[in-house]
């Protein structure tokens, strides 16, 4: 199954996103779990966290042209909220 795309993105903790779909789910995506990979050792900046922002496309949310995370990893690993 292909995952719906990113519609919306929002920091609402220190490492929790709460990202909307375009199938209208949102889901809550714990990041902490990658911030022991150096490529995400920034995202432990919170204010630099809270500058992530939908892909063009929909196809993951992104900080910058190094740090981004899948609509995938989104959908697969976040938790649905009711």
């Amino acid at each position: 199954m292909k995952p719906p795309k990113v519609k919306s993105v929002q920091a609402i903790d220190s490492h929790i996103l709460l990202v909307e779909f375009d199938n209208q789910q949102k889901r809550q995506y714990d990041a902490t779990p990658l911030l022991s990979k150096a490529m995400f050792l920034p995202l432990k900046n919170a204010a630099f966290f809270k500058s992530v922002k939908v892909d063009t496309g929909g196809y993951a949310v992104v900080w910058n042209e190094d740090i981004d995370i899948s609509e995938y990893e989104l959908w697969r690993n976040g938790q649905p909220l009711a």
